[in-house]
C-alpha cells in the first residue's frame, strides 16, 4: 500500500504520517516513512533519537550523492548533460535509517528554485527513485507532502493507492483540501480521502463532514484535539511513546484498521 498524506502547514499531517507509521509497523508490515515536507520533522514524530536524526542529510542537499548518480553537482551546472535516469536502487538501504518498531525513514527534502517543472540533477535524482518507492518496492510507503505534492508527477501518482488530505475545522484548511484535490485530480491519483484532525466536538465534526461532502471527499477518519500530542511535541519526543493511548493515537489506530480494510492488507 502507498499513501501519500498532505495538508495545511500545521494541521497535523507528520503527526498522523508518522504513527500511521509505527502502528502498521507494529502490526507486522514492513513500512517505509517518507519525509517531504521541507519542514523535515518526521523523525521526531517516529521517535528516533535527536542526535540520529541532526545527522541526516536530506536527499536534495546531498552534494556527493548527486553528483555521483546523475554526473553533475547540484549549483548551476544545468548546461551540462546529465543522467535522467540514475541508480536508486541501493538509496533506502544506504540512507535509510531505522528508528522505533522497525520503520525505515528516508528524507527526501525538496527541490530549491527552478519551480515545479525543474529538471535539475537533484529533482532528477529525486523523481526517480520517487517511481521506485511506489513502483518497485513491495511495502507500505507513506509519504508525508508538502501540500503542493510537488514531488508527484503523473507517472507516478498512479502508483499512489490514495491521498489523504488532512483538514481541520478551519476554513483556510479546507480551502488546502480543495486545491490538493485539484491537484491530485491533475496527476491522475486514483482516490483522495480527507482525515479530520484537531476536533473538539460535534460542531468542528460536523464542519468538516459538510464541507468535505461539498467537495465530494469522503472522510475515513476523525482525530479529537488531544492535549498529549501538544505535549509531546514540546517535549520532542514521539506521542506514541508519550502515551500510546491517548484518544488520538487510538484514532489513528482506527484510520489504520480502515486503510487496511479499504486497500485489502
Amino acid at each position: 500500500m502507498k499513501i501519500a498524506v498532505a495538508g495545511k502547514g500545521g494541521v497535523g499531517k507528520t503527526f498522523i504520517s508518522g504513527t500511521l507509521a509505527r502502528l502498521f509497523a507494529r502490526d507486522g508490515y514492513s513500512v517505509l516513512a517518507v519525509d517531504a515536507d521541507p519542514n523535515i520533522n518526521l523523525s521526531s514524530t517516529l521517535g528516533i533519537e535527536r542526535s540520529v536524526a541532526e545527522r541526516i542529510v536530506p536527499l536534495s542537499e546531498n552534494e556527493p550523492l548527486i553528483a555521483s548518480r546523475t554526473g553533475v553537482p547540484p549549483g548551476g551546472s544545468y548546461g551540462l548533460v546529465f543522467r535522467l535516469t540514475p541508480k536508486v536502487d541501493d538509496i533506502v538501504d544506504k540512507y535509510g535509517v531505522v528508528g522505533p518498531d522497525g520503520v525505515r525513514l528516508l528524507v527526501m527534502g525538496t527541490v530549491k528554485g527552478g519551480g515545479t517543472g525543474c529538471m535539475c540533477p537533484a529533482n532528477a535524482l529525486l523523481r526517480v527513485l520517487l517511481q521506485h518507492l511506489l513502483i518497485q518496492r513491495r511495502e507500505i510507503v507513506i509519504l508525508d507532502m508538502v501540500a503542493g505534492l510537488e514531488h508527484l508527477g503523473r507517472g507516478t501518482a498512479r502508483r499512489v493507492d490514495a491521498m489523504l488530505s488532512v483538514v481541520e475545522p478551519r476554513m483556510k484548511s479546507v480551502e488546502t483540501a480543495r486545491r490538493i484535490l485539484t491537484l491530485a485530480r491533475d496527476i491522475e491519483i486514483p482516490e483522495v480521502l480527507a482525515v479530520g484532525n484537531k476536533i473538539e466536538g460535534e460542531k468542528q465534526r460536523a464542519f468538516v463532514r459538510e464541507r468535505m461532502e461539498e467537495l465530494g471527499i469522503p472522510v475515513v477518519a476523525y482525530i479529537p484535539y488531544d492535549p498529549a500530542v501538544a505535549e509531546a511535541d514540546m517535549l520532542g519526543v514521539s506521542p506514541l511513546d508519550y502515551d500510546g493511548s491517548s484518544p488520538a493515537i487510538k484514532a489513528v489506530a482506527e484510520l489504520k484498521e480502515e486503510l487496511k480494510r479499504r486497500y485489502a492488507l
